[in-house]
């Protein structure tokens, strides 16, 4: 018996599917498959978290955690595809499917008609910040600086050049080189010794200038390129500056890297290896870099920069200094990269050109479209999220393998929700659009990333 289930009406596809035995349900059968690949991921991990064990025993598979983290992960991709529509078509812009808004979009509207629940919110995130890493371990505490905040900060910086001004950059990671050996050279860590030693804090204004040039060196001699060709200068400045890194014994020490980074200190007290005042700071900095980001998001810069994001000859025709608005988003957002480069530094007290590699550039930039080109919150989401996952899987998965589950779940997001987690309202409205093979005028009314 086949169930004709291709009724539009919701009333009589219901009436339908009640005669028809459970396991016939086009639902049940994609949830079945669903588990069934659950299992046999279950049977690829092992109870020793080794996916080249493909025929270790069953039972033993299933003794531990692993059947209930693949079976929920098989049961949560089974959500994703019968709650959140079939087709990208029905979820990019306004992310309704079938008439059902998803609960992150439902969030967003009762925080745009609600304006104080969103400063509610803001403060109750703020707090939890600051007071929930002491409930955590010392390595959850390593991995939150480190890794968390330092790469939501690089985030928050590339997000200025890509998600506002549209600019593709494949090399971001080198203004974070460059920052970190800042930070080594101004206090004697190097073989040059510098000009005068400097406290921490006071490499944090150096070194933000020091980006900011080498933003601005980036940026003048590719003004003229777009798209691919301005993604590959970039990936070609990456190379230039590894390279120098590498290959500079008598300047940055080679492949041997920088060696006993001081710590910050000040008033006497030095932060030797504590993690929470490097996490204090982190946290600072970034919440002085949002209020500042999103009032120039919407000044006449973030204008500017939406203007040139859509098209360049029309914002040049109009008046705009296509230029001058360029090199600034380089420059600025190279500066928050300085700033991540000397907290980092710091911190770990030694570091080597293979800290910066190429794959560190792809990576971050994969948060800022996982959680939401354009969109402050969204980035610093998809940074949380792509961050703690491969640490969560360190337990359980070959760390061989473990950023391969991090592509399946980038590949399953740009399928079903290409927007990313926490979209800018501008990037949804785009996304929409473009698959209802509309213009984007309406799209223009606001900044590149619009409203909370």
């Amino acid at each position: 018996m086949s169930a004709d289930v291709s009724v539009k009406d919701p009333a009589a596809r219901a009436a339908r599917l009640r005669h028809v035995a459970w396991y016939q349900q086009p639902r049940m059968k994609r949830l079945g498959a669903m588990l069934a690949l659950g299992v046999v991921l279950t049977m690829m991990v092992g109870e020793q978290g080794n996916t080249r064990d493909i025929f270790y025993s069953l039972e033993t598979s299933f003794t531990g955690v692993n059947l209930w983290v693949c079976v929920g992960l098989a049961v949560a991709i089974w959500a994703v595809r019968e709650f959140a529509g079939t087709s990208v078509s029905k979820v990019a812009g306004s992310a309704v499917a079938a008439g059902r808004a998803l609960p992150v979009d439902r969030v967003r509207t009762l925080l745009r008609t609600q304006p104080k629940l969103k400063w509610v919110l803001a403060a109750a995130g703020l707090l939890l910040a600051l007071f929930a890493p002491y409930n955590l371990t010392g390595y959850w505490q390593t991995v939150l600086v480190d890794q968390v905040a330092t790469y939501a900060l690089l985030a928050i910086g590339l997000n200025v050049v890509i998600g506002w001004a549209g600019l593709l950059d494949l090399g971001f990671v080198a203004f974070f080189a460059v920052g970190a050996y800042s930070a080594a050279f101004w206090t004697g860590a190097l073989p040059v010794d510098p000009p005068v030693v400097l406290n921490n804090f006071l490499v944090i204004p150096v070194a933000v200038v020091t980006c900011l040039i080498a933003g601005v060196l980036l940026g003048a001699p590719t003004l003229r390129l777009r798209g691919d060709y301005l993604a590959i200068v970039t990936l070609g400045f990456h190379e230039i500056v590894y390279i120098v890194a590498k290959n500079a014994d008598g300047f940055t020490g080679g492949s041997a890297g920088a060696r006993q980074i001081p710590k910050f200190s000040a008033f006497g007290y030095e932060w030797s290896l504590e993690r929470m005042p490097y996490w204090y700071l982190l946290v600072t900095v970034i919440v002085v870099l949002i209020i500042v980001f999103v009032r120039l998001e919407h000044s006449r810069v973030g204008r500017a920069w939406t203007a040139i994001r859509e098209d360049e000859v029309a914002a040049a025709a109009n008046g705009v200094d296509t230029v001058r608005f360029k090199l600034m988003a380089f420059a600025i957002g190279a500066s928050t990269s300085g700033i991540a480069g000397v907290v980092y530094a710091s911190k770990v007290g030694y570091f080597n050109p293979e800290n910066f590699v190429i794959l560190n550039s792809i990576l971050v930039l994969a948060y800022v479209i996982f959680g939401g080109m354009g969109s402050i919150p969204g980035v610093l989401i998809g940074a949380a999220i792509l961050v703690w996952l491969p640490e969560v899987l360190r337990d359980y998965v070959d760390p061989s393998d473990r950023y391969m589950y991090l592509g399946a779940l980038l590949v399953v997001m740009m399928i079903y929700r290409p927007q990313g987690v926490w979209p800018s309202r501008r990037r949804q409205r785009e996304l929409k659009l473009a698959e209802e093979g509309l213009g984007d005028a309406d799209a223009m009314s606001e900044p590149a990333g619009g409203k909370v």
